[in-house]
């Protein structure tokens, strides 16, 4: 059965609107699974009014609950009422209301099991801030709402770069890195490269917290006392990682292209190189027990409204959420039940591994 797709619309005074209806009326995309818009479909309709006339003819199936999503429609929740005033390019508190509001409501039906994933447009963390004290971002709100341990991931093609620190001031960020906090970054990141993309044996590469890697101590000692340990204690745990790197020659030397992912020590750091080499990444919030993708991109104020905006990133985050979901799926259905082995002598000094085979009752052996 196509997997139940949540997708908030974000902003409504941004472009959250505008590239998911860009992204979705490509006609293959309902073959691969069935939306489900949380927004207002009367304020989508001022939106749509500002695109080409070809979207101008869209018609949204109304529903109460994801159960009654029909496949190759627009399904819609209603999150907010119908006169939410619009003001495209400009952040409003009733736009965070209404953006908060449709992210609730999507992760309820997520934790009942309504929906199989999640992805969500961008919206104005300072707005949003307004009505909930404290609120950073997507990633650090979802960690608080599902079981696990987030990591910020931003993905294109074979490009993957993971943060130790998210939405943090710069001047807060050398407190925060930790031989432990690396640690577990790294040990989330190598999981999900594990269960999420399939790869048997990643390899991580960690980048400086300084420049030029801290030129031995002369421009800070974070390395020495601080990545190199956690290094060491990844890889007597079986993680490949490798650095630490100074960040700036390291991608522009594409050395960033051996390695299936990167930890980079705070958001800038990884994200501006990211998103110079691609704008149509996706994000993706590692280490919960619900898959979330989002468009690596934000509100999009200066071109609201002026139809303008590449839907292309919102759509990569539709496709890697459900090839998340069918790879974590996978990986969780070979790794569940291990068949239990015995080792044996081969004879020679040599153990070998012999797996009991249940339907005969038999040893299959296996070198």
């Amino acid at each position: 059965m196509k997997p139940i797709v949540a997708i908030t619309a974000g902003d409504t005074n941004g472009v959250g609107y505008e590239v998911i209806i860009k992204s979705l009326l490509a006609g293959y995309m309902f073959e691969i699974m069935r939306p489900v818009i949380y927004g207002n479909a009367a304020v989508a309709k001022k939106h749509i009014a500002t695109l080409a006339e070809e979207y101008h003819n869209v018609t949204w199936n109304l529903i109460d609950t994801p159960e009654q999503a029909k496949d190759g429609r627009l399904n819609l929740i209603t999150c907010y009422t119908d006169n939410l005033p619009v003001q495209l390019g400009t952040p409003t508190p009733e736009a965070g209301k209404a953006a908060l509001a449709s992210l609730e409501r999507a992760c309820r039906d997520l934790k009942a099991g309504k929906v199989q994933a999640l992805v969500t447009a961008p919206l104005n963390k300072e707005t949003v801030a307004q009505a909930v004290p404290g609120f950073t971002g997507h990633t650090e709100y979802l960690e608080r709402q599902f079981e696990g341990e987030e990591l910020m991931m931003l993905c294109s093609g074979g490009l993957r770069v993971a943060l130790v620190c998210n939405h943090v001031a710069l001047s807060e960020i050398p407190a925060q890195i930790t031989e432990e906090r690396i640690l577990q970054k790294l040990t989330i990141l190598n999981q999900s490269l594990k269960r999420d993309f399939g790869m048997e044996k990643p390899r991580i590469a960690v980048l400086a917290l300084n420049p030029h890697a801290g030129d031995q101590g002369l421009l800070g000692k974070e390395e020495q006392q601080i990545i190199v340990p956690a290094l060491e204690k990844a890889k007597e745990q079986g993680i490949w990682a490798f650095g630490p790197y100074a960040a700036d020659g390291f991608f522009g030397s594409g050395h960033f292209s051996h390695f299936d992912a990167v930890l980079a020590m705070y958001h800038d750091q990884g994200l501006i190189p990211f998103k110079t080499l691609d704008m149509s990444g996706v994000n993706f919030t590692a280490g919960l027990n619900i898959v979330r993708t989002s468009p690596d991109h934000g509100t999009g104020y200066d071109i609201a409204g002026k139809d303008q905006a590449d839907p292309s990133s919102m759509r990569n985050a539709v496709f890697m959420a459900i090839d998340v979901l069918r790879q974590r799926a996978e990986y969780d259905e070979l790794t569940a039940n291990p068949l239990p082995f015995i080792e044996r002598n081969d004879g020679e000094g040599k153990p070998r591994r012999e797996f009991i085979d249940f339907k005969t009752t038999r040893y299959n052996e296996n070198q």
